[in-house]
């Protein structure tokens, strides 16, 4: 997973967009990991994931 500093982040949006589309994206503030950024269908791969787990673990 890259990492970016948040001020790349802001000011280089379109290229974190890219990265994000080729993979998960850390940003950090302070050195720290504050959030990641993904591709949508990443996201809707994680949630689909989450929501057969949960139907599982309900039975």
């Amino acid at each position: 997973m890259q990492a970016i500093s948040a001020k790349d982040a802001k000011y280089n949006f379109g290229r974190l967009i890219d990265m994000a589309r080729a993979e998960p994206v850390t940003v950090e503030k302070h050195g720290r990991a504050v959030v990641v950024v993904l591709a949508v269908e990443e996201y809707e791969r994680l949630k689909a994931m989450e929501a057969g787990h949960n139907d599982q673990s309900s039975k």
